[in-house]
């Protein structure tokens, strides 16, 4: 039984190396990937299996979600929405990556882990999964499509740095005017 469990071993070995040598040429795209929170070697080597490195196919990062499956699918008839919300099947094997890559990043304290916060609290867990990977899959369309670019997170405050407090406070007092309150503001001491 130890025998065939070396064996084993020695056959994931040798496969782990001919992925390795296959790989190589595409190192420096897999390593700027790498960079992704959620994204590790194995799923940027599946990434780049799946959709290559060369983006000249793809003009705009809209147009490889939408070949991957990853854009909303609108079907309404007389105002009515039809069907599940499907949007096709797409490769599943990238969307596999993406979801796994999405549940990851969701963990982390960055941008993406914010943001799958956020749509999770309003939408749900699944459709937050699939908003997350799909902003990987743009993030990852722009890294291989331009060879200088690396990752940069905006950070987990984005979000509330790009709201103005004014029109925040202005809002506020418009719906509870709206609501027939009287709105008077003083500063909190």
């Amino acid at each position: 039984m130890l025998a065939r469990i070396d064996g084993i071993d020695a056959d994931i070995a040798a496969v782990d190396e001919q992925i390795e040598g296959q790989l190589a040429p595409f190192a420096a795209a897999a390593e700027r990937l790498d960079e992704i929170p959620g994204i590790g070697p194995v799923a940027a080597a599946a990434i780049i299996a799946e959709i290559g490195v060369d983006m000249t196919r793809f003009p705009t990062a809209g147009h490889l979600c939408s070949w991957a499956k990853f854009s909303p699918g609108i079907n309404s008839s007389a105002g009515k929405t039809k069907g599940n919300g499907s949007t096709g099947h797409g490769n599943r094997y990238l969307a596999r990556v993406l979801g796994e890559a999405a549940v990851g990043a969701s963990k982390t304290h960055t941008f993406l882990g914010e943001r799958h916060q956020r749509i999770a609290r309003r939408r749900g867990k699944k459709r937050a999964i699939v908003a997350t990977g799909r902003s990987i899959l743009v993030i990852i369309w722009h890294l291989l499509q331009d060879p200088d670019a690396r990752f940069n997170d905006l950070g987990p405050d984005y979000f509330s740095r790009r709201t103005d407090p004014e029109s925040r406070k202005r809002g506020h007092i418009r719906q509870l005017e709206a609501l027939g309150y009287t709105v008077t503001l003083a500063p909190a001491a």
